[in-house]
């Protein structure tokens, strides 16, 4: 089957053509413009899966928008089946939708109908959800509403962060996507209309999702931090700055007023909350590399009974 891959900037892979396995031919993929990185913005980087698909000799397509005649053009060249999407940024139209023969098929790293949208692995560790998992859908128009061709699921361990959840459901993800390809291909893939009445939405993270409340409970702050951990990283204000915070977990410890540092010391630094509090392993000071709060108290950055807001 020839596959027309769609991956976002973020999204790194192994060699294409090993991802999918034999019976399966990439003939193009689909990702977003190289990004201007640096203090002039002055170099262009190429996404992951853009170096992935020029070693293995694959065609690349980067429009600034996935519409127009050129580009249907381009697509239609390149004869593909299917499309397989992974957070590829963009809405597709049903005309780019519906040019392969078996249509195009979506990972996402949810259960739908259950979180929808843009950050659904970070909405699950913040939601305090026990369960996730990906989801192998058809595309439709509407965002993430198509019937769902195969799910797999896995626990979410009270520690686990962002960045160690997103890893999880790569590894399950691209075995999920190898199975309901063999299982289209066979013409037996079995399609499932989602409930609409149990859908939830994730929308994308911004800056004031991610900065910390102290007045909630210490449950409720330590999920906040691991959902944007390691990026964009979980912040609060000390007296010197902006500080992004890592690896929290609640902690027992005297109480105090929300966002005050009870303790420091090599296992961290311990924060009131509204109720309890949580132990911070590492922080990372505006201006400053990441380091233990033991190391950023020695240089004058926090101390015992200061706050942060």
């Amino acid at each position: 089957m020839r596959v027309l891959f769609w991956g976002t900037p973020e999204f790194a892979v192994p060699p294409l053509r090993a991802l999918l396995g034999e019976g399966f031919d990439v003939v193009g993929v689909v990702t977003q413009p190289d990004k201007a990185v640096g203090r002039s913005r002055s170099t262009l980087e190429a996404p992951p899966v853009k170096s992935a698909a020029l070693e293995e000799n694959i065609q690349v397509l980067q429009p600034e928008r996935p519409r127009g005649d050129d580009f249907i053009d381009q697509i239609r060249a390149l004869e593909p089946e299917i499309s397989v999407v992974v957070a590829y940024g963009h809405i597709l139209s049903t005309q780019v939708i519906e040019l392969p023969a078996h249509g195009t098929i979506n990972i996402h790293a949810s259960l739908l109908p259950a979180l929808r949208g843009a950050a659904p692995i970070q909405a699950a560790i913040r939601e305090g959800r026990e369960e996730t998992g990906v989801t192998i859908m058809r595309m439709v128009k509407a965002l993430d509403a198509g019937p769902s061709i195969l799910q797999v699921r896995t626990p979410i361990p009270a520690d686990e962060t962002y960045g160690e959840l997103q890893l999880r459901l790569a590894e399950m993800g691209a075995l999920a996507l190898i199975e309901a390809l063999a299982l289209i291909e066979l013409g037996q893939a079995a399609e499932v209309a989602q409930d609409e009445s149990r859908a939830t939405y994730a929308p994308k993270v911004d800056r004031t999702m991610t900065r910390v409340d102290w007045t909630a409970g210490s449950g409720t702050v330590a999920r906040v931090i691991r959902a944007y951990d390691p990026k964009p990283g979980a912040y609060a204000v000390a007296a010197s700055g902006d500080v992004k915070l890592y690896g929290a977990r609640t902690a027992n410890a005297m109480s105090g007023e929300p966002g005050t540092v009870l303790s420091i010391d090599r296992r961290g630094m311990i924060v009131a909350c509204g109720d309890g509090a949580v132990q911070i392993a590492h922080v990372h000071p505006s201006g400053k590399k990441r380091i233990a709060p033991e190391e950023w108290a020695r240089g004058r950055g926090i101390g015992v009974g200061e706050r942060l807001s």
